[in-house]
């Protein structure tokens, strides 16, 4: 086993490619899952070590797994919300039946979820100790943390990370979200009053390198900024970041019909706040929303 081998699932997704880079900088030997060996070559470092199966893959140091269908990529029908199911929970099985065959056992599985585990909860400020919601997303991040979690059987340290809304400069929501505004009809959704917990990606990307360097790490974390703000605020400081009006508003229920059952993930929201993160004494780079913006669309 290499010193410092590890192991990476949707690395060519918008996170992966941030921090492979990253890694690579750390003293990694990266190797990467990926269904297209030829496109993935494309996208990463010459350095990295794409591979089409487990079969193929070294034994790892460290696993991260970040693979699974993208949830805000289409309409939410019911044969879409198993593809978004399977594609998280298949190859989290797989990585534990890898884990399972490995004669040195990984030190450290990173796994992917969201902070849609906690589903609706309005202003209720949720910290990692907060039970899951009920309803479709929340059901998905539980189911797949059980999965990851079947890892500590084989003695590998485990932490499930509950992503909030990544913000990047080239990929990510943000992009997306700035379209509208470019157009003098940025404006919020819905009330206007659901959270919205966002992460810089270079704090998305720092917390997972400090989870993989951090032995007392384990379990679930928060990675979302310290202060969520609601979708009012969060459009407010958008806009005025861009030099743009915000005047537009989108009604809940044109929302619906635009996006169907998607839409409740941007009617509703989590406040998620970074507790065990911050405990264990992470610093995050960016804290405040304004500032997050401006370093990335300024």
């Amino acid at each position: 086993m290499a010193t410092k081998q590890i192991l990476i699932t949707g690395g060519t997704g918008f996170v992966g490619t941030n921090l492979i880079p990253q890694l690579l900088d750390d003293g990694w030997d990266v190797q990467v899952l990926t269904r297209d060996k030829a496109a993935a070559e494309k996208i990463l470092p010459a350095a990295v070590a794409c591979i089409e199966s487990l079969d193929h893959a070294a034994e790892p140091r460290a696993i991260v797994n970040l693979a699974g269908e993208n949830l805000a990529d289409g309409r939410w029908t019911e044969a879409r919300k198993q593809e978004m199911r399977e594609s998280r929970l298949s190859i989290t099985r797989d990585l534990v039946a890898f884990i399972e065959g490995c004669a040195t056992k990984p030190q450290v599985l990173i796994s992917g979820s969201a902070v849609g585990y906690y589903g609706a909860r309005g202003a209720e400020v949720l910290d990692e100790d907060k039970a899951p919601g009920d309803e479709f997303q929340a059901d998905l991040c539980r189911d797949w943390e059980a999965e990851a979690l079947k890892a500590e059987d084989h003695g590998v340290r485990v932490c499930v990370i509950r992503t909030g809304i990544v913000l990047g400069a080239e990929d990510g929501a943000l992009p997306q979200m700035i379209t509208p505004f470019k157009f003098g009809l940025g404006g919020h959704f819905g009330s206007g009053e659901q959270y919205m917990p966002w992460i810089h990606i270079a704090d998305e990307t720092g917390g997972i390198r400090f989870l993989l360097d951090n032995d007392a790490a384990r379990g679930p974390f928060n990675l979302s900024a310290p202060e969520p703000v609601t979708n009012q605020t969060f459009t407010d400081t958008l806009a005025r970041v861009l030099h743009r009006p915000s005047f537009a508003w989108v009604p809940g229920p044109a929302l619906k019909v635009a996006v169907g059952e998607m839409s409740h993930l941007l009617l509703t929201g989590q406040r998620a706040v970074p507790r065990k993160l911050q405990t264990l004494g992470y610093e995050f780079v960016f804290t405040d929303l304004e500032a997050a913006m401006a370093d990335l669309v300024g």
